[in-house]
């Protein structure tokens, strides 16, 4: 009985949290649209930042009063907050959002994500994520360029432009690289060969590094696990039953191997497709051990 009402408590306070931050946000939005002068804007965004950070740093308080959690961190001590940063994870549930914000909040810059152009003009949220200066992309099908093959290639100027005020100012952009939650249901059903991650999908981290390749200093591959609440650990986190939350950290290189036209290069799309695969089977293997520990 008690979890339950800490779950009611839980989610009030998070969805509070989030709305007081979002309106905060928003108000900078406003005044980086009122601003006439770039360094008022630069202001304004930095601003948008800051409440971001409150918001991860109260998420933060949030789960460290509800829950005892073990963490279990290792890896990362070279990352610094000036840095620029392209962050790949395996994806489990909500929590890794939170997660991820608690353990990097203080170590790089606060995260981007890449979003679709639609989201620009949902209420508040396209106007919150404008104002932290998250990119908006605008991806054409396959079918649409075949019959407009004018556009070809305008897409990724479109998002190289929108990345361009990230040149002079210290970013991570956050791609989860299976497209969505893992669960064992869908691990049978993608008959990919691992037993705790779905098949990775390159298009989508290919399209960030050769959006933003040259800007980034590292790949940070992220491997996250809860292993005593590996049952919806959203639900077990809200309700203070987390106990332990590992995550592994690899700073990894952005070498000739990522690094290549993957659109219209096939071989390197092939070596590209090659390299993420290998990244993935070194992570179920250190999945594999961190439950079998």
């Amino acid at each position: 009985m008690f979890g339950y009402l800490l779950l009611v408590i839980n989610v009030f306070l998070v969805i509070l949290n989030t709305a007081v931050c979002s309106v905060l946000i928003c108000l900078m939005a406003l005044m980086k649209i009122l601003m006439p002068f770039s360094a008022g804007k630069r202001a304004a965004t930095f601003a948008a930042n800051k409440f971001m950070w409150c918001w991860a740093t109260i998420n933060a308080g949030i789960l460290a009063l509800s829950n005892r959690v073990e963490w279990d961190i290792e890896g990362g001590e070279q990352l610094k907050k000036d840095g620029w940063y392209l962050l790949i994870s395996n994806h489990l549930s909500w929590t890794d959002i939170v997660v991820l914000c608690c353990v990097f909040k203080d170590r790089i810059p606060m995260p981007k994500f890449f979003l679709k152009q639609q989201l620009l003009y949902v209420p508040f949220v396209g106007m919150a994520c404008w104002a932290l200066d998250m990119p908006f992309m605008r991806r054409y099908s396959r079918a649409y360029l075949i019959r407009h093959p004018e556009k070809r290639g305008q897409d990724l100027a479109t998002t190289r432009r929108s990345c361009e005020k990230f040149r002079h100012t210290p970013t991570t952009v956050v791609n989860y690289v299976e497209g969505t939650r893992f669960t064992a249901e869908k691990g049978t059903k993608s008959k990919a060969g691992f037993k705790h991650l779905l098949q990775p999908k390159s298009g989508g981290i290919a399209y960030t590094l050769a959006a933003m390749g040259e800007q980034f200093e590292n790949i940070i591959d992220v491997t996250l696990a809860y292993p005593d609440n590996m049952d919806n650990p959203f639900k077990q986190m809200l309700m203070g039953r987390m106990t332990r939350i590992v995550v592994r950290i690899r700073v990894l290189p952005v070498d000739e191997q990522v690094s290549g036209d993957y659109f219209n290069d096939k071989p390197y799309k092939r070596r590209f497709q090659q390299w993420l695969g290998n990244v993935w089977e070194e992570k179920d293997k250190l999945l594999d051990e961190i439950y079998k520990s």
